[in-house]
């Protein structure tokens, strides 16, 4: 069973380093989502039901991971840089998934609501507990394939990149002329980093 709301803020607020709008956000977007599957006991005996995707790398992913036990370390949180306030909770055992999408209309209602509050930041973050779940996302029943190789408890070979030498796991390696490269290899005009 879910701890209490507020109890699940203050655990979003350590986790993170602060308590602001997001982790409101993120704390209700987490209920919601796992209220629609039916998952009761996410950090428990329906931890291996749940996978999440999150599409935006703000302050509600800490409280959704946090909410759902959802982590990278533990490949059930997996993250997909589209830049929305979103994230998609999918129940593996029933084959079903939920997408929750906070609605861009929430901080005019924050303001009109209280607009005795000047502060933005502290409007959002009490309207936000005061909402309707309707009034603050868009809720859509999705399908989703989670392709096994992105399961927890997924095995593959290990290969070394022909190029580098470094490790490769999970296949995340190119055909490349023949050999076997790491994707900063393959690709090293999107490679995140350059060698000094």
């Amino acid at each position: 069973m879910f701890e209490s709301f507020e109890a699940l803020l203050q655990k979003a607020e350590v986790a993170h380093g602060h308590m602001c709008a997001g982790q409101i956000l993120g704390v209700r977007m987490s209920l919601l989502g796992l209220r629609s599957l039916g998952i009761e006991d996410p950090l428990g005996v329906d931890r291996k039901r749940l996978v999440t995707y999150v599409e935006i790398d703000r302050c509600a992913t800490d409280a959704i991971g946090m909410v759902t036990g959802c982590r990278l370390g533990k490949r059930t949180l997996k993250f997909r840089d589209w830049g929305k306030m979103a994230a998609t909770f999918v129940d593996l055992s029933a084959g079903t998934g939920v997408r929750i999408v906070a609605l861009e209309n929430s901080r005019d209602l924050a303001r009109q609501l209280h607009p005795e509050i000047d502060n933005k930041s502290h409007q959002q973050m009490l309207a936000y507990r005061e909402l309707d779940d309707s009034q603050l996302f868009n809720v859509q029943q999705v399908s989703v394939d989670v392709d096994p190789a992105e399961l927890p408890g997924y095995k593959a070979d290990r290969v070394a990149c022909a190029h580098c030498g470094e490790g490769i796991n999970f296949g995340r390696f190119e055909e490349v002329g023949g050999e076997r490269l790491c994707l900063s290899c393959a690709h090293p005009e999107s490679c995140y980093w350059t060698l000094v």
